[in-house]
């Protein structure tokens, strides 16, 4: 071990792999808590192995012997444009429409990009960058943007639920709507369409909504079904 002791350039390498491992590790941690596809694993190996592969692009751009006979010119960073490309596919990967046609996924394809960038960072020696980086991003996802659903205009604090109710009388239909609208439900979508139950049919309504915070999944539910007109019922609160 006392070549590895001894060679400054390889312990400048393997410092810049572990801060790019360490500063994905607060990337990781953080999709971790929240369930989400990509967690510690992920954000590691994509972090590292960006951190490695700039390291490589830029050392061997400068490494590379002239020749009298080629006019050899390397980008330095040439390398470690194409994981910007690249981690796209992955990307891709984790972006999922739902069938209420919601998609989910969009902030976890960022951050796996964002680990690819905080391992070109490093690998390029931008170290307090990377680390303000990281930082802001987190303090963004966990303070501000919780923050601002709550205190913030109303738009925002608004969130989409998807509602099924059944009913047996068609004049029911513009009841629900109005009730709706009375307290603060603003209808995106809705379609109807008649189901056929026991020796009668009932009339299913499929809502898209938006409302405030405030009305959460149990309290909304207990509300609509004390209605008299409300046979069945299934509420949703998309992400």
């Amino acid at each position: 071990m006392e070549w590895l002791a001894n060679d400054k350039f390889t312990l400048e390498i393997l410092l810049k792999l572990l801060i790019a491992a360490t500063l994905s590790l607060i990337i990781g941690i953080e999709r971790e808590l929240k369930k989400k596809p990509v967690g510690l694993k992920t954000s590691l190996v994509i972090a590292t192995f960006s951190c490695l592969l700039t390291i490589i692009s830029i050392e061997t751009a400068y490494s590379t012997p002239a020749r009298d006979d080629i006019n050899i010119t390397m980008d330095p960073l040439r390398l470690a444009a194409q994981i910007v490309s690249g981690i796209g596919f992955l990307g891709a990967g984790v972006i999922l429409r739902k069938g209420n046609d919601s998609i989910t996924g969009l902030t976890t394809a960022a951050m796996i990009w964002g680990a690819a960038g905080i391992g070109i960072a490093v690998g390029a020696g931008f170290y307090i960058e990377a680390f303000i980086t990281v930082i802001i991003v987190v303090l963004g996802i966990e303070l501000l943007a919780p923050f601002l659903f709550r205190f913030g205009p109303k738009r925002l604090r608004m969130r989409e639920v998807s509602l099924i109710i059944n009913t047996d009388q068609a004049d029911n239909i513009k009841n629900l709507v109005d009730y709706l609208r009375e307290h603060d439900m603003y209808i995106d979508n809705i379609s109807i369409r008649d189901v056929p139950f026991s020796d009668k049919l009932l009339h299913e309504i499929d809502i898209r909504l938006s409302t405030v915070e405030t009305n959460h999944t149990i309290e909304l539910y207990n509300r609509l079904r004390k209605l008299d007109y409300v046979r069945n019922i299934k509420i949703e609160y998309l992400d």
